[in-house]
């Protein structure tokens, strides 16, 4: 059990001593625990949920000054939706999660095609317990990424000048340019993977070592949940939009990954295993680029393909929406308005979700 505040990278180092670790992390530890199950964070392994189902026990303070204690046994109905709360059932106080034995994982990075991935995705699946690719828009590049338990010693190829100066800085600088020169943004993510990715790399380290990796500078990011057996045709059809409309531009990458399904009221993996994809587009020197296009034709996709999108990542759906994507919204809706009558934990966001 920890405070619902404690920061995950806090925590880390604290189950560490105990020779402990969760099971599966998101890709930034710099975040509160109540906030990491609150808005449905995840990572990837068609074994794993998201990071809200490994939790199996929290307190609640209420807007009536009620403090209750969450299960599956207690206050079962409550707790399925309180593990992804959106910050709107009340005030999380503290959480117990489930935590295994401490590991250390090998990941194993190396170049591939789409079409590759996309024909051999249950292999891929199978191989890896932590298993994610990156696709560079405008190209067939991806990079593949397993993640596995390993008894090999930490070892890592981290460059400052690779992992940084190039693939940070310099990379900060050419999408900057290409504000003014959008075409370049096809050469920018060929180049990029023929620099950083074309070949295979290993490094073995401690599981939220491996787990959290560096986001780079200012982003713009959508992050939409689809049937897992859907990822094929949204793929390959967000890659023809791309192709067909050559002045619609997309920065690299676009992470796949996937999540178990779960029984969690707003959880986009709710009642089916699911494939994320992530889409994102760059802010150098905090400059907005434009992306309008290129959002819209993603988010037509994945709600054709039945997606739900990330509750901490942008999105325009209201409450029509989430009524059709989510079976137990309603459900939800039940549980707030008898928990907080009042509006009390509602913000600008939550009345477009709500109301």
């Amino acid at each position: 059990m920890v405070e619902a505040g404690i920061l995950l990278s806090d925590l880390n180092v604290e189950l560490s001593k105990y020779g402990l670790a969760l099971p599966n992390l998101g890709a930034v530890s710099e975040v509160a625990a109540a906030g990491v199950i609150g808005t449905g964070t995840h990572n990837t392994g068609i074994k794993h949920g998201i990071l809200p189902t490994q939790v199996v026990a929290l307190t609640l303070l209420t807007a009536s000054g009620e403090i209750l204690e969450c299960s599956e046994s207690i206050n079962a109905e409550i707790f399925q939706a309180a593990r992804l709360h959106l910050g709107c059932l009340g005030v999380v106080l503290t959480i117990t999660f489930q935590c295994v034995p401490e590991f250390y994982l090998l990941e194993t990075t190396f170049p591939s095609t789409l079409q590759e991935v996309l024909d051999n995705l249950d292999s891929h699946l199978r191989r890896s317990e932590y298993f994610r690719f990156l696709w560079f828009p405008h190209s067939e590049n991806v990079s593949v990424i397993y993640q596995d338990h390993t008894n090999k010693p930490p070892s890592s190829s981290a460059s400052w000048f690779w992992d940084y100066a190039v693939g940070y800085y310099l990379l900060e600088f050419l999408l900057w340019i290409s504000t003014f020169l959008p075409g370049l943004v096809c050469w920018i993510n060929r180049f990029f993977f023929w620099l950083l990715f074309k070949g295979k790399v290993e490094h073995v380290d401690l599981s939220y070592k491996i787990f959290n990796y560096e986001c780079r500078f200012r982003q713009h990011v959508q992050d939409w949940a689809i049937p897992i057996e859907k990822t094929k045709e949204a793929l390959l059809e967000l890659k023809t939009v791309l192709e067909n409309n050559p002045k619609v531009v997309a920065h690299y990458p676009v992470e796949v990954r996937f999540a178990r399904g779960d029984d969690i009221l707003l959880s986009p993996c709710f009642q089916r295993d699911s494939c994320y994809m992530n889409i994102i587009m760059y802010r150098p020197y905090g400059k907005d680029v434009p992306r309008l296009d290129y959002w819209l034709a993603y988010e037509s996709i994945m709600k054709k393909a039945g997606g739900r999108p990330h509750w901490a990542k942008a999105h325009t759906c209201t409450r029509k929406d989430f009524e059709k994507m989510y079976p137990g919204f309603r459900k939800f809706c039940t549980i707030r308005e008898e928990l907080d009558p009042t509006g009390m934990f509602l913000n600008v966001y939550l009345e477009k979700v709500f109301y």
